[in-house]
């Protein structure tokens, strides 16, 4: 049997895609076996009328040791 954790983070990029890699990268610098991200909530900074970054709240999965 194994024990997992939920953290929350919040991240940053050009696109969706590119914040929950951020999130996936930095936080495989410390957790091991991360195993899924439940996006809770996305919004975009715009700067003079387009979107200039998009930010992801999400929750992190990852197992235990």
């Amino acid at each position: 049997m194994s024990t997992a954790k939920v953290i929350e983070i919040i991240s940053e990029g050009s696109s969706i895609e590119e914040a929950l890699q951020n999130i996936v990268d930095k936080a495989g610098e410390s957790l091991h076996s991360i195993k899924s991200i439940r996006v809770e909530n996305i919004t975009a900074v715009v700067e003079e009328e387009k979107i200039a970054r998009y930010r992801v709240n999400a929750k992190l999965t990852f197992v235990l040791d």
